[in-house]
């Protein structure tokens, strides 16, 4: 009799476990395997307070970021994150929206204090799975500054097989440490 309970309860507990390795399957596959803005400011400023902002550029502002960028800005609205530890800022993260091919793609884009890019996540992704850059093709992005570099084919390396995503990245990146530049300048100018 015991070990007819004790088969009952292991079984139990195995189809238990099965099902639960379903589920955070389903919804990993729901997600597709992205990771929330959440979930990536704690990761990239685990020690700090993450404050988010929403900044209007200027028109002004915003040709001066297309000069430097060499990119279009569509939006003067800018999604920015301020990540502070003891009341010192740390690094800053931008949220840069934009059309791939013909979906949406999210990127959080992770800066360093001196505005280096420190990480780039993928928080949504609406093109095929197939054409989504991935976290290792990302990373050669890190540590790099606004230069003229900073492009596929140069310091950057394409995507076989998804190249307007490699592009859409690229520019993504050029314009969220254009947009860091000139509002770091534009603070620099307000203190003194």
């Amino acid at each position: 009799m015991p070990s007819r309970l004790l088969r009952r309860v292991m079984s139990s507990v195995v189809a238990g476990s099965l099902l639960l390795l379903a589920t955070a399957g389903v919804s990993a596959a729901v997600q597709g395997g992205r990771i929330t803005r959440e979930e990536a400011l704690a990761a990239v400023f685990p020690e700090a307070t993450v404050e988010a902002e929403r900044v209007f550029l200027t028109r002004p502002q915003m040709a001066r970021v297309g000069e430097l960028a060499g990119v279009e800005v569509a939006s003067g609205l800018v999604a920015r994150y301020v990540a502070t530890e003891s009341g010192r800022i740390v690094g800053r993260a931008y949220v840069d929206t934009h059309v791939v091919r013909t979906k949406r793609e999210s990127l959080l884009i992770s800066l360093e204090v001196d505005g280096r890019v420190k990480r780039i996540d993928v928080t949504a992704f609406l093109e095929p799975t197939e054409y989504q850059a991935r976290e290792r093709w990302l990373q050669q992005y890190d540590q790099h500054v606004l230069n003229d570099d900073l492009a596929v084919q140069r310091a950057i390396r394409p995507i076989a097989g998804a190249t307007l995503t490699a592009g859409a990245t690229n520019a993504a990146v050029r314009r969220v440490l254009a947009i860091d530049q000139v509002l770091e300048q534009s603070e620099e100018t307000v203190e003194r």
